[in-house]
């Protein structure tokens, strides 16, 4: 059982923050007359716009509510540029204005945001950055850039695409500083064959898949997506399939013609006996994953039609490669892109692409001038695989749990290895290895955390008990900090009459009251088996599971994956002279209980002189305050 107090065992990553506002209107002073007046005086000898813009940054007249509000959000929206992306606006006029909301991470495309801005005069460039809620507009004046900041800031940008509305703030940059990203290629292995079926073979194989609408036992009601199996069946809750269990019928026939393609051109070496059909919507999609080595063969082949996507694929070393898999194409994973990368869809209703290369095939570069919005369409892949009759023997044993199975480094049974070695292989040592680079990615304070810190009085003693990196040390400068590793049973022993506890613990509840975690992308697509018994590891002679990262939890007891960056690993050398040596890139799996509602609570309630004071679901976190009688 793992236990923390003030520190998540699952920090989630800080999401981008959007700047969408509701609008307001700037104020309704007669700039143009202002203006007027400053010419006949003498007063200026700049341009009207640019007197237009001094005049109204130098008049304090009256404003009502709705332009009070206004100014606030456009001083928000400066400061969360400047806070979370390091922008700095200035107020003096220039060429260049960041328009924020005006970004691809907003859903707005280039040629939704160019229509907008070229009614205040020519735009000489338009940078988007991929995932970004802003975006920089160069013009070819100053004058043009000041009509601009003056009409558009504060405005709704029209469209009736969107669920949301979308308010625009302008503000002036001296510079635009954006790194410039060279084209990625694609990961070893892949292959992309465009236009591998004709239009009308396209309707006919979509033709042949007939979407029942009871259950059949061939299709899943999968939460995000409908699935079908054809050959044998997927099984979502071990990630493999039975072998000896064939579904009746066999591959349809309509998908002859495509398999004996693929042979004759040589891209696949065994004929595939299993077919997974998945229909995607617009804003769905599926997590990353790879596709169990021990189950399938080497190439796995699908045909994508309906509508091209971008898929992402991602190394262990954290390395992210976008691929636009265009209509009709076939994607043939082989290899290291078979066997190392992640693949998966992210569910968004619109995907990041090049306007100058379209549905052309390829990975999507960083080129932020040529970047765009492609809004999603109805989605039918084809998975094509040949069943795996003997042992993976791979070149990635690192990921590979059949090669681990045969080295006895399986997963192992709880049974066999019994608690106390489960938690020194599968935590302690764990820790130990992977240290550095946890606590690297251990950085921002949890706000309901920081609150119970510094409710506490002045000189008491707190302990920072769990796999945290001490970033709660110093929230209250009034407290004495000391680290403890312990269990439950002896927290509660360090507390003396009225001393508290917070206890955060990793909760099998990743969506709560509608809410999804930041931990959780996208949710499980199985219905969770739960036990009705409060009580836990009832099944001490099964396999631990091994958990896909970013995905909703389907057993309590499980092996959390950690890939461990090149460069945050060391080793000692085996002459133990005390120098630390790179080590290649490797995955560690970390053993965790999560936990069910109202379980950590009732085993609290099982301690002596304690009561429990609250309790609360926060991101992700059954979490518990508790206070010594």
């Amino acid at each position: 059982m793992e236990l923390h107090s003030a520190a998540s065992p699952s920090c989630p990553h800080r999401a981008h923050r959007k700047l969408n506002e509701s609008p307001a209107p700037h104020s309704s002073m007669d700039m143009t007359g202002a203006a007027r007046e400053c010419e006949v005086t003498g007063v200026s000898q700049s341009s009207p716009s640019e007197q237009r813009l001094e005049h109204m940054n130098n008049t304090k007249p009256k404003h009502s509510k709705e332009e009070k509000k206004q100014h606030r959000k456009q001083a928000k929206a400066k400061n969360i540029l400047l806070k979370h992306e390091g922008i700095e606006t200035v107020s003096h006029p220039s060429k260049s204005l960041v328009v924020a909301n005006g970004g691809l991470g907003n859903g707005v495309s280039r040629q939704q945001l160019v229509d907008v801005l070229q009614r205040c005069g020519f735009v000489e460039s338009l940078i988007m950055p991929p995932n970004k809620p802003y975006s920089f507009v160069t013009y070819s004046s100053t004058e043009e850039a000041i009509n601009a900041y003056t009409t558009l800031s504060g405005q709704e940008l029209p469209s009736s695409d969107w669920e949301h509305k979308i308010t625009l703030y302008l503000s002036f940059v001296d510079k635009v500083d954006v790194q410039a990203m060279s084209p990625l290629p694609l990961p070893p292995g892949l292959i992309i064959v465009e236009d591998f079926v004709s239009p009308e073979e396209e309707l006919a194989l979509l033709a042949s898949i007939l979407w029942e609408t009871d259950n059949c036992k061939n299709q899943k009601p999968l939460k995000h997506r409908q699935v079908k199996h054809f050959g044998y069946e997927f099984r979502y809750d071990n990630n493999n399939i039975d072998k000896d269990k064939p579904l009746p019928g066999g591959l349809p026939e309509s998908c002859n013609a495509v398999l004996d393609k693929c042979l004759q051109q040589g891209l696949i070496k065994h004929r595939p006996d299993q077919l997974t059909v998945n229909q995607y919507e617009p804003g769905q999609g599926i997590p990353p994953h790879i596709d169990t080595h021990s189950a399938f063969e080497d190439e796995i082949v699908s045909l994508s039609l309906g509508a091209e996507i971008v898929m992402d694929f991602k190394h262990p070393n954290g390395s992210s490669v976008p691929v636009m898999v265009p209509r009709r194409s076939l994607i043939v994973m082989g290899g290291e892109s078979r066997y190392l990368w992640t693949h998966g869809i992210t569910p968004r209703k619109f995907d990041v692409i090049q306007v100058s290369e379209g549905q052309k095939v390829g990975t999507v570069s960083g080129n932020t001038e040529e970047l765009t919005l492609n809004k999603r369409g109805t989605r039918t892949s084809f998975t094509f695989r040949k069943i795996r009759h003997s042992p993976c023997k791979c070149a990635f044993p690192s990921v590979c749990y059949s090669q681990q199975e045969q080295k006895g480094g399986s997963p192992p049974l709880v049974g066999d290895l019994g608690a106390a070695s489960l938690e020194k292989e599968y935590v302690h040592k764990v820790y130990e290895d992977i240290a550095g680079h946890f606590s690297s990615t251990r950085h921002t304070p949890w706000p309901r955390v920081v609150d119970f810190l510094r409710s506490l009085p002045m000189g008491s003693l707190v302990a920072d008990v769990g796999c945290g990196n001490g970033k709660y040390l110093g929230v209250n400068k009034d407290l004495y900090m000391e680290r403890r590793l312990a269990a439950l049973q002896e927290l509660t022993g360090l507390l003396r009459k009225g001393g508290q506890v917070l206890i955060y613990v990793w909760a099998m509840e990743q969506e709560y009251n509608k809410k999804k975690s930041k931990y959780l992308k996208e949710s499980s697509n199985e219905p969770l088996a739960l036990s009705s018994d409060a009580d836990v590891n009832q099944d001490f002679n099964s396999k631990l599971p091994v958990h896909t990262n970013r995905t909703a939890f389907d057993s309590q007891d499980l092996l959390v994956p950690w890939h461990l960056k090149p460069k945050c690993q060391s080793k000692k050398s085996e002459a133990s002279t005390g120098e630390e040596q790179l080590v290649p890139s490797s995955v560690y799996h970390r053993y965790y209980h999560v936990f069910r509602e109202g379980e950590l609570e009732a085993l609290c309630r099982k301690l002596q002189d304690v009561t429990v004071q609250h309790t609360y679901h926060d991101q992700g976190n059954w979490c518990i305050i508790l206070e010594k009688l």
